[in-house]
């Protein structure tokens, strides 16, 4: 079927839902960001906008039900998402470009290899405190 997804596996990730405090803040930077990655644009709708892979959807939304207006990534709770982004080299390019949407390098000292010696990665936190890992595929 065309623009049908490809078929879910039993356990795969359906979605993830990110309540946001300024919905238009993230969009930029997570829109920017998922789209590099190869994420399409899925859902709009007033209070939220969701991307698509394959059959996994991320979703952020501005919801009217938030408890707060601040994420503390080191609370209880997600910490980070981690994607697959291609090789060193698009990590390197995505690090690069990052900033100019809304994305901060962290542990800038031990980047690239904040995750230990075998792992190339870049870890980006944005200006609403969401943290992203950018994980390059092992070089063979």
């Amino acid at each position: 079927m065309t623009g049908q997804p490809p078929p879910a596996r039993t356990g795969a990730l359906h979605h993830v839902e990110v309540w946001v405090p300024d919905l238009a803040g993230a969009v930029r930077s997570w829109g920017w960001l998922l789209g590099e990655l190869g994420w399409t644009p899925f859902q709009e709708w007033p209070a939220g906008r969701s991307w698509r892979l394959g059959p996994t959807y991320v979703v952020l939304e501005e919801s009217p039900a938030l408890s707060g207006r601040v994420h503390d990534r080191l609370a209880p709770g997600l910490n980070h998402l981690a994607f697959h982004a291609g090789p060193p080299a698009a990590v390197d390019r995505l690090v690069a470009a990052a900033p100019a949407h809304g994305w901060s390098l962290l542990f800038p000292d031990r980047h690239p290899h904040a995750g230990g010696p075998e792992t190339y990665a870049a870890y980006l936190t944005d200006g609403q405190g969401y943290e992203v890992e950018l994980v390059a595929f092992p070089n063979r």
